[in-house]
C-alpha cells in the first residue's frame, strides 16, 4: 500500500485542518469528511475536493484509515466500531474519558493488527523535534501553558484540555514513571477547573512543575528543562529553541561569560503535517506510531489522577 484511503470524522476547528492536509498529502487519498452538521460537512468537503457524510459508520468498508476529531466524550463510541471494522485510527487528544475505554481500544487495535495513534501534537512540534536529542538527564522541568477560554472545550477542564499535552511531553522527555504528584486548581469561568498547577516527582529523581490556565488573554506556551551543565528553553507557540551550556575548561568565568548559547535549526513544516505524515507512514510500513494508544492511555491515567487529587 502506497496510498492510504482516508476520512476525517469531525471537521470542526481542528478536524478541518486534518482534512486540509490529508487532501494534499501525497500518501493520502481523502475519500470523505464526516460531520453531524451537514452544512459544515459540505463546506469542508468542497474545500477539500472530496465527498461528505453525516453518519461516521458509512465510511466502514470504504477507507483504510480515519482521523477522529469529535468532542472527547464521543471518542470511544466512534473509535470502537471503526477499529472493530479493521480501520486504522488517529484519535485526537485526550484519547478517551476513562482509562478503561483507552485500554479496550488498545486491545481491539492489537487484535486487528491496526495502527492506533493519539493526537498529542506537541510531540511533532518542530522545536521539540530539534530539542529532543539534547535532553539527556533532566533534573527539573518547568512548563507553562496559558491561553484564552474556548467554549468548544467547555465539557472538560483545563487538565484534560491543555495540561494533557504536557503530561505526555513529560513522560516522553523524562522516560520514567511518576511516583507522586501534588495538584492545586481553581474554578473561574466554568464548573470544572480553569487553572491548575501540578508538581510531579519521577522515579529517577526528576521534578516537574506544570501550570495550565485557560483564563489568560494571550497564549503563552513554554517549557524549560534543567539538567547537569545545561538549560534548554523551548517556546511551543513560537517554535523556538535555545540551549544554554556551560563552557568546559580550567578557567572559571563569571556568568554569562561561562555560557555557550546555541539555537539549533528548527524544521519548517507545521506540527499537524508531521503528525499525519507519521500516521500514514506507519500504516504503509507497519511501524509503531510515535504516540500510540499506550502513550495516550498513560496520559489519560495521570490526568484523571490529578483531578482525583486536586485541592481547590
Amino acid at each position: 500500500m502506497n496510498i492510504v484511503k482516508t476520512a476525517v470524522i469531525g471537521v470542526g476547528s481542528l478536524g478541518q485542518h486534518h482534512a486540509r492536509i490529508l487532501a494534499k498529502h501525497e500518501k493520502s487519498k481523502l475519500e470523505f469528511v464526516v460531520d453531524a452538521d451537514e452544512k459544515r460537512a459540505a463546506k469542508i468537503a468542497k474545500a477539500s475536493d472530496t465527498q461528505y457524510l453525516t453518519d461516521f459508520k458509512q465510511v466502514i468498508g470504504k477507507v483504510d484509515a480515519v482521523v477522529i476529531s469529535v468532542p472527547t466524550q464521543f471518542h470511544y463510541q466512534v473509535a470502537k466500531p471503526i477499529l472493530e471494522s479493521g480501520i486504522h485510527c488517529l484519535v485526537e487528544k485526550p484519547f478517551t474519558m476513562t482509562v478503561e475505554e483507552s485500554q479496550e481500544l488498545i486491545e481491539i487495535a492489537k487484535s486487528q493488527n491496526l495502527i492506533l495513534q493519539v493526537g498529542h501534537i506537541e510531540r511533532f512540534n518542530p522545536a521539540i523535534i530539534a530539542a529532543a536529542p539534547f535532553v539527556l538527564k533532566p533534573k527539573f522541568i518547568e512548563v507553562n501553558r496559558l491561553g484564552p477560554y474556548d467554549l468548544r472545550n467547555a465539557h472538560i477542564g483545563v487538565v484534560l484540555d491543555l495540561m494533557i499535552h504536557d503530561i505526555d511531553m513529560l513522560l516522553y522527555l523524562v522516560k520514567d514513571k511518576v511516583i507522586s504528584l501534588e495538584a492545586h486548581g481553581a474554578k473561574v469561568l466554568s464548573p470544572t477547573e480553569d487553572i491548575a498547577k501540578v508538581r510531579f516527582k519521577f522515579a529517577n529523581g526528576c521534578v516537574a512543575d506544570v501550570s495550565a490556565s485557560r483564563v489568560t488573554i494571550d497564549k503563552y506556551r513554554k517549557i524549560r528543562i534543567f539538567q547537569p551543565d545545561s538549560y534548554i528553553s523551548i517556546d511551543y507557540a513560537g517554535k523556538s529553541l535555545k540551549i544554554y551550556k556551560m563552557k568546559t575548561g580550567k578557567t572559571i568565568l563569571p556568568f554569562p561569560l561561562n555560557i555557550d548559547i546555541t539555537k539549533p535549526k528548527i524544521p519548517t513544516n507545521e506540527p499537524l503535517f508531521y503528525e499525519l505524515d507519521n500516521f500514514l507512514n506507519n500504516i504503509i510500513t507497519g511501524k509503531p506510531p510515535l504516540v500510540g494508544g499506550q502513550q495516550g492511555r498513560d496520559a489519560v491515567e495521570i490526568a484523571l489522577n490529578i483531578l482525583k487529587n486536586m485541592v481547590y
